[in-house]
């Protein structure tokens, strides 16, 4: 019994002199870090919502565009879509859910707008590209186009804010349910055009035809209202055709049916790892849908692999190319708004030029959080955080900062943000929905051909740490805790 102990206690001693000769970091969680994220998060978040409170005209509920800076002077983008729209909806009811405003006050904010969705003009209850803030008026400068993937986004919204305060349900509801996406569709094709322009009378000559893409999030809706039939989630393409040689690569894979429908389950490799593309290669193509949708937790082996794999190619493209910082995805640029992306992610890849914008970083929090912390550092060291959160791009290369801030991007930051401190919130108002359980299936039954690689699987958040009673332990406690138990052996 008594060697038993002497065992026991010179165990415990080992143990002390682990902790105290290695840094906590390496036997235990990154706890600190993870905190850390958290509380930089709602500082962030509150600066950001910034934007939503001073750019959004209180009466009709509806957000500028785009706000930009010239030394002093502004100049604001005084019209707005429907994914700013819906971006301001989800924002309102994320800076709620995070304690920034009250749910009252969110309430209040989104009936105004929900009054000017309906008292605006139409097609077939879908909303045009553009309308003015001030009135909720039409604005025709860009024409009279009916966006496929803008109405999608604005049913997402509006779906979420039916399930986040249930006395504006029947109001949403029926701004839903008089969206006919069946106008958008071609059977023959089985999938949705790119939209209608009402002027012309024309359908665009395009179909959305890649599926992994940020329009899936018009598809699964317009699937989930019972818009279109199922089998247009599977008549869209992974990869295109291997015939296609226009292609960035020559795609790989196998054949295989899902529901009667036969898909080509093909994929492209990057530094051994598999993946498939989106059409850019940019952040918001891949990672935008899981702000509503379920990806990482029901489509394990397809969208939600998918959307990990391109979060840590993004990171390895950028140091690869040497950049200071990470996050390629369309952006606003001094001169206007322009395409990036990690090229090798994309189809037809847009260009990397070491333009980097912050949303695509926030974009990835579910995937990578440790990665996105460090690279929000990064990013405030370039000077690109300003009054309303994060000016919109930098170019890590010439350090040029973009003084500009999106309503889009400001958004997709606002959500991502709930949505990781909040565990999933948006996600899951928009999937208690009826129109967001419906399709559930057809996210949880894929699997895609990027399995059994270098890459790494979806990460275990629920591991064990035997040694986190000790983590965080000082040199000085630790090496008192020692004599403790030295005089306790001799004692024996």
């Amino acid at each position: 019994m008594e060697v038993l102990k002497k065992y026991s206690l010179l165990f415990l001693v080992l143990i002390l002199t682990v902790v105290t000769v290695f840094p906590a970091s390496s036997i235990a969680s990154p706890k600190g870090k993870e905190v850390a994220l958290s509380k930089q998060l709602e500082a962030i978040s509150k600066k950001t919502y910034r934007y939503f409170e001073e750019f959004t005209i209180e009466e009709t509920g509806l957000t500028y565009d785009a706000v930009r800076f010239d030394g002093d002077e502004m100049n604001a983008d005084k019209h707005t879509s429907p994914t700013n729209i819906s971006m301001y909806m989800m924002s309102t009811i994320s800076a709620a859910e995070t304690g920034l405003i009250s749910h009252e006050e969110s309430k209040d904010r989104i009936e105004a707008t929900l009054n000017s969705l309906e008292d605006m003009k139409k097609w077939n209850g879908l909303f045009y590209n553009w309308y003015n803030s001030s009135d909720g008026s039409l604005f025709t400068d860009w024409g009279e186009f009916i966006s496929t993937v803008d109405n999608g986004w604005l049913s997402a919204g509006l779906i979420v804010v039916g399930e986040a305060y249930p006395e504006l349900y029947d109001q949403s509801n029926e701004l839903v349910e008089n969206m006919d996406y069946s106008k958008l569709y071609t059977p023959e094709v089985g999938q949705m055009r790119g939209g209608y322009d009402v002027a012309a009378e024309s359908y665009t000559e395009h179909h959305y035809g890649a599926f992994y893409t940020e329009p899936r999030v018009a598809s699964y809706i317009a699937i989930g209202k019972g818009d279109v039939p199922k089998e247009h989630w599977w008549k869209m393409n992974r990869t295109m055709p291997d015939s296609w040689d226009w292609q960035q690569q020559t795609p790989e894979g196998y054949t295989t049916t899902y529901d009667g429908v036969e898909v080509f389950e093909g994929h492209y490799s990057y530094n051994g790892k598999k993946y498939v593309p989106s059409w850019g290669g940019s952040m918001f193509e891949a990672l935008m849908p899981q702000l509503v949708l379920k990806e990482k937790e029901l489509g394990e082996d397809a969208l939600g692999l998918n959307n990990q794999r391109h979060a840590e190619i993004q990171i390895e493209h950028a140091k690869e190319q040497g950049y200071a910082a990470w996050g390629e995805s369309p952006a606003a640029t001094p001169d206007g708004y322009s395409e990036f992306a990690a090229t090798p992610l994309g189809t037809d890849g847009y260009k990397s030029d070491g333009t980097v914008t912050p949303h695509a970083t926030f974009l990835t929090l579910d995937y990578t959080p440790m990665e996105a912390f460090e690279n929000i550092q990064e990013l405030k060291r370039f000077d690109t955080y300003s009054k309303y959160g994060f000016l919109d791009s930098v170019n890590v290369e010439t350090g040029k900062v973009t003084n500009a801030y999106l309503a889009l991007d400001q958004g997709m930051i606002m959500v991502s943000i709930a949505n990781y401190l909040q565990d999933g919130v948006i996600r899951d108002y928009f999937h208690s929905s009826e129109i967001g359980k419906a399709p559930e299936d057809l996210l949880k039954k894929e699997e895609f051909s990027i399995k059994n690689d270098e890459g790494g699987e979806l990460p275990d958040t629920s591991s064990s740490d035997p040694m986190g009673m000790f983590a965080g332990l000082t040199v000085s406690a630790a090496a008192g805790i020692f004599l403790v138990l030295r005089r306790q052996l001799n004692k024996e």
